[in-house]
């Protein structure tokens, strides 16, 4: 087994965690949760692929003559990709709105939502 995919995975993930970490910008941090969001394709992935393995189509294949690919983890990934593009979108939303009610994007001078 192949440990390169998961090493990528674990520096994104780590990557945007930092990112978030040190970030003193709502879009900023918004941008660093879709980097971290990335890191699950990329694992997703790894753990589907085989070595030697076509795609899960049978139109020219015996049923177990070849290798193939896990579909589910393939439609797993696609669904977790829209999942992410829509949270993004709401998250923007959301820092579009804090924007314009109290005119800032920084999270240190948001000082009416501290409790």
């Amino acid at each position: 087994m192949h440990v390169l995919p998961y090493l990528v995975a674990a520096y994104v993930f780590l990557t945007g965690c930092y990112g978030l970490a040190t970030s003193r910008n709502l879009i900023h941090a918004v941008g660093c949760l879709a980097v971290c969001q990335s890191a699950t394709y990329i694992l997703l992935l790894a753990v589907g692929y085989r070595d030697g393995a076509t795609a899960p189509v049978f139109s020219d294949l015996e049923p177990g003559t070849r290798p193939v690919v896990d579909p589910v983890v393939q439609a797993l990934t696609l669904t977790d990709i829209v999942v992410g593009a829509t949270v993004t979108a709401l998250l923007l939303a959301l820092v579009l709105q804090i924007a314009k009610r109290h005119g800032t994007i920084d999270p240190d001078e948001l000082r009416e939502l501290r409790g």
